[in-house]
């Protein structure tokens, strides 16, 4: 039965194992890619920044979708939290839409932006599960350090 009431703070172990492993296994494509991009070679790193980029996409469309998910699903969805969950693919997209038309490093510094703003509106959503907090913590900590290995060597090489 839903309700509007918070759900109760799980102890931090009560993230099922199989969970922790689809979030990490949804992780290994940024630090391949940023390796990749940060130390391979020209023929490898261009492909490797576009897969970052693709898969940046990707998750933050996804954590939109999650978001939608949580909030449909209560009894009297909140309009703007709904609107707000939309953004994140489309903000995703016009970063896309955006490769080749300015500055790898502007796309790169927009993912990880976009990272962050969707983090701080995960932490401070009320009525969430207390593990999703720390599940979006965890995919935005890895996406955001890839991303600055790629941020960092598009500014060694002037693709800013």
């Amino acid at each position: 039965m839903a309700t509007d009431e918070p759900h109760v703070s799980a102890p931090y172990d009560a993230i099922p194992p199989a969970l922790w492993l689809i979030a990490l296994c949804s992780l290994a494509p940024f630090p391949l890619a940023a390796v990749a991009y940060g130390w391979g070679s020209p023929e490898v790193a261009r492909p490797a920044l576009t897969v970052i980029l693709n898969w940046s996409g990707c998750v933050l469309a996804f954590l939109g979708g999650v978001r939608w998910g949580l909030e449909s699903g209560r009894p009297k969805p909140r309009p703007a939290r709904l609107l707000i969950s939309v953004l994140s693919p489309v903000v995703a997209w016009a970063i896309l839409f955006s490769r080749h038309r300015i500055p790898d490093g502007w796309i790169i510094g927009g993912c990880i932006g976009a990272f962050l703003v969707q983090w701080l509106f995960d932490h401070q959503a009320p009525d969430v599960p207390a593990r999703y907090p720390r599940l979006s913590t965890a995919l935005t900590a890895g996406a955001c350090i890839s991303l600055a290995v790629c941020l960092d060597q598009a500014l060694k090489t002037g693709h800013v």
